[in-house]
């Protein structure tokens, strides 16, 4: 962040009387912000540090159902406390558009985050479309940008909740990225989550961003009273905490450290990640798993082994089953464990002193 004087601007206050500053609504305020010379802000990485003033907007208690685009690097989003700022949409990917085709997975998102050094405190972003095996996947946030963090804040959703962008360089199937980042250039971005509270079922962290996830709890929800149509023949699988598409020239993709992960769905039913694309790079260190974990761990989505790295440090909990890991992932050593540091993933970004 800039070191010149914050901006603040007030959603749903009312006790602040500053004109110019109060607004009833987060598109209002955004509106408010947006500033020409962010025509100029192309992402980059790393990103370049914006001569924008910091803006601060404090957003009251309430239920805001607005879907937000912020594009204006330097924006702090601080709300009134996680279980009371909700920050909600529904689309999902198999409605139907004007034009006869679905809106596909990227355009979902109830908020998209397509700049760098944003900032979200205390509140929950929410997709409320329903589960993915009835309308497809549903985006809470589109995170697309360098140096954007996350404290105390609730993802909420089911099928791709939380989008970790950039997308991967191709398409699996034509039209499969249809949305904002269709024709962009795919632009490496630092994501971080701290005492995060994320929730889905199918693939609900996924995406080619590098992101480190600090003392956040990982929710795997039971999706409604049906099976996913993927689910094999011989077991029941309910759903893939992460699909990383980690770029194949990066070392780190996603890293959980000492997250607690929970769920109400039943036991070995899933799967601590896939890879999206086949140089997915996931690891958890010091992390609590619950009786929902496979004892496989991890599943390789039928990509070749050899590229997607997959590995564990220390894991505790009923779902921790060194020994019955699949044969392609990793129990890290004391010196490989020693590497993953935030400094260190993050590439010299250290959002831990942010707070």
């Amino acid at each position: 962040m800039s070191d010149k004087t914050s901006l603040h601007y007030y959603v749903n206050m009312p006790g602040n009387t500053l004109p110019g500053t109060s607004f009833s609504t987060i598109t209002e305020a955004l509106t408010a912000l947006t500033d020409s010379s962010c025509l100029s802000c192309e992402k980059q990485f790393p990103a370049p540090v914006s001569d924008l003033p910091p803006v601060i907007v404090h957003i009251g208690e309430g239920i805001y159902r607005e879907k937000l685009i912020i594009t204006r690097p330097n924006v702090t989003f601080e709300g009134a406390g996680a279980d009371k700022t909700i920050l909600v949409y529904g689309d999902a990917a198999f409605d139907l558009m004007p034009e006869g085709d679905k809106r596909g997975t990227f355009r979902t998102a109830s908020v998209r985050i397509d700049t760098h050094d944003f900032t979200a405190k205390h509140l929950t972003f929410q997709n409320d479309s329903g589960f993915g095996h009835t309308v497809g996947q549903a985006l809470a946030v589109y995170v697309d940008g360098d140096r954007n963090a996350f404290y105390d804040c609730r993802f909420l959703g089911s099928q791709d909740t939380v989008f970790d962008a950039p997308l991967p360089l191709k398409e699996a199937q034509p039209g499969g990225f249809k949305g904002p980042g269709e024709f962009k250039p795919r632009t490496i971005g630092r994501h971080y989550y701290e005492n995060c509270f994320i929730q889905g079922d199918v693939d609900f962290i996924f995406g080619s961003g590098i992101a480190w996830f600090e003392h956040c709890t990982i929710y795997s929800k039971l999706p409604g009273d049906r099976i996913p149509p993927e689910s094999p023949e011989d077991e029941v699988i309910y759903g893939y905490v992460t699909a990383a598409s980690t770029p194949m020239e990066e070392p780190y993709g996603y890293v959980f450290h000492e997250c607690s992960l929970e769920s109400d769905c039943p036991p070995h039913s899933i799967y601590l990640g896939r890879p999206w694309r086949e140089w997915a790079k996931t690891v958890f260190l010091h992390c609590e798993l619950g009786e929902h974990i496979h004892p496989a761990g991890w599943q390789d989505w039928k990509k070749p082994h050899g590229h997607f790295y997959y590995g564990e440090y220390a894991s505790y909990g009923p779902g921790a089953s060194p020994a019955t890991r699949a044969d392609f992932s990793h129990q890290l050593t004391d010196a490989e464990a020693a590497e993953y540091t935030v400094k260190h993933v993050m590439k010299g970004w250290e959002p831990q002193s942010l707070m």
